[in-house]
């Protein structure tokens, strides 16, 4: 089973369809009402229902779905029966699935209560149409756009300490598509701290700009502190948004300070110093915080 535990919630939708080949004399019983095991298309709609609501049940490497939505529609032509289904969940996973599930089991209900009064039938096909979220609906990506990471760590710029939250951040930024064109290691020191993000964003004019350290409630953390001083506009709700992503997975999470915003056309985030804290921002943040820079470009949603 895939761990899925790293992954955000987000909107999620599927669509499958199924086809039931049959005799132009059954469509012709389910519209007159002539079918002995009583109504094929109503108990059909239910029996999708129930299969999508049961799909971990039945495919063993599904997750378990907090499904807000189940919809099936039958479509009756001359020979041919369609069965549509439409699947929606607010979660960390996909419910193409659950889709096709719900879309195979209608028909197959169907084939069972009309078997009786056709030996022709043949489900011919089912097949998924569209799926919907998750970050494989998301299409940015880092590429063309500019990088540089400040460490703050008074231990590691003084060398009792190495890093490895400013190069795992590195990698995981190129992995998105970033150039990364600097990492430099800062004391916890707010006049310097500012001093390089000005550089960085007025002279550099770098489209991102990362830091990691500093955002606690020690008596040398001043990340937070000297961000404000630099940025021009704040984005809450994406601090708020990496701050709840956190404590889902560590309750210590919420209170960490970090702080984001815009400098010009920079963006500025501080995420916290040891390198699970990293982790998690980035699995908070990436991909959907590159939309920022399209938005600072001037260009619409």
């Amino acid at each position: 089973m895939r761990d899925v535990s790293n992954k955000y919630i987000t909107l999620r939708s599927a669509k499958a369809v199924a086809t039931l080949n049959v005799s132009s004399t059954t469509i012709e019983a389910i519209k007159t009402g002539n079918v002995p095991k009583a109504d094929p298309i109503g108990v059909a709609k239910v029996a999708g229902i129930q299969a999508a609501k049961n799909t971990s049940i039945l495919i063993p490497y599904c997750h378990q779905v907090p499904l807000d939505f189940v919809g099936i529609d039958i479509i009756l032509d001359s020979n041919v029966i369609t069965i549509n289904s439409t699947v929606k969940a607010i979660w960390k996973t996909g419910v193409e699935m659950e889709a096709l599930v719900a879309a195979s089991t209608a028909a197959l209900t169907l084939y069972d209560m009309l078997k009786i009064i056709d030996d022709t039938m043949e489900i011919s096909s089912t097949r998924l149409i569209e799926k919907r979220g998750g970050k494989s609906g998301m299409k940015q990506t880092g590429k063309g756009l500019s990088a540089t990471i400040f460490v703050m760590s008074d231990s590691i710029s003084q060398g009792t300490a190495q890093d490895r939250s400013g190069k795992f951040l590195e990698e995981r930024l190129k992995s998105f598509g970033f150039e990364v064109r600097g990492l430099k290691v800062l004391p916890d020191n707010l006049e310097v701290i500012v001093k390089e993000l000005l550089w960085s964003t007025d002279n550099d004019q770098l489209d991102l700009v990362v830091t990691t350290g500093g955002t606690g409630i020690g008596p040398r953390d001043v990340t937070p502190e000297a961000t404000l001083k630099v940025i021009q506009k704040r984005l809450v709700g994406v601090e708020e948004s990496m701050r709840k992503y956190g404590q889902d997975r560590l309750p210590q999470a919420m209170m960490t300070r970090g702080i984001v915003g815009v400098r010009g056309k920079t963006l500025i985030i501080n995420f916290p110093g040891s390198t699970s804290g990293v982790d998690d921002g980035i699995n908070a943040l990436f991909p959907a915080i590159i939309h920022t820079f399209r938005m600072l470009k001037g260009e619409k949603h």
